[in-house]
């Protein structure tokens, strides 16, 4: 499964790069270790973001790959949780971690909450990350943020002016809803935390890091549908 041969899986074992299980003079490995390995090493081959690049841009509406697909809001958080687990092993991060995955939440549950019902062919979002890469990659094949927030402004012309309203601005809507509350949070902990932020709509994009006191937002030469963000730590 591995493809790596007997002498390598000594090697590992005596390393503790991929530690076996000893019973009876003999080595056994988990099940679960070796999926772990097949899919960092999948993801590895991988650049995540260029693959939700290229699915939100395709005119196919197909499901991307399982191993980043999630296709309703429990898949989504069973994933999220176990990102959590694995930023928490990173000593670098400190206390920290807990907000790169408050934020990769915010962002993910928009995605559902402003489509649900309403998405315009595959529903569910991209979600796939690389923790060597320190990268974490979210898309959807969404209404977009221009068209959601048009609901409560309708003024609102264009995906820049859109984008600048989502991560400036909470817009209150039907009794007791307030759009923008989410993606305001993600600029705040962007902008004090060790983080940059790549967020881009139909063909508006927003790059944010640490420091920032004003929101560098800019028109792109492709559009895509819904939303993309690339959080790097």
């Amino acid at each position: 499964m591995m493809r790596i041969s007997i002498d390598t899986l000594r090697r590992w074992d005596k390393e503790q790069r991929f530690p076996a299980i000893r019973q009876s003079g003999k080595r056994f490995y988990r099940a679960t270790d070796i999926e772990k390995y097949l899919a960092k090493m999948n993801i590895a081959e991988v650049d995540i973001f260029e693959a939700a690049k290229n699915w939100t841009m395709s005119n196919l509406p197909v499901e991307p790959d399982s191993l980043f697909y999630c296709k309703d809001s429990s898949i989504f958080q069973y994933r999220l949780n176990k990102l959590e687990n694995a930023l928490g092993t990173i000593s670098e991060l400190g206390n920290s971690y807990p907000l790169i995955t408050s934020i990769t939440g915010e962002i993910g549950n928009n995605s559902f909450d402003h489509n649900i019902g309403n998405w315009q062919d595959i529903p569910g979002i991209f979600f796939g990350y690389d923790t060597d890469r320190r990268e974490i990659v979210l898309a959807d094949r969404g209404q977009g943020i221009l068209t959601t927030l048009k609901r409560v402004r309708e003024k609102l012309s264009s995906d820049e002016e859109a984008l600048r309203v989502a991560f400036t601005e909470i817009l209150s809507g039907r009794p007791k809803e307030a759009r923008g509350n989410g993606l305001k949070f993600v600029k705040d902990v962007v902008t004090e935390n060790d983080i940059c932020l790549f967020f881009q709509t139909g063909n508006a994009k927003l790059e944010l890091e640490k420091g920032d006191q004003s929101l560098n937002i800019s028109k792109t030469s492709t559009r895509i549908r819904g939303c993309m963000a690339l959080i790097k730590f």
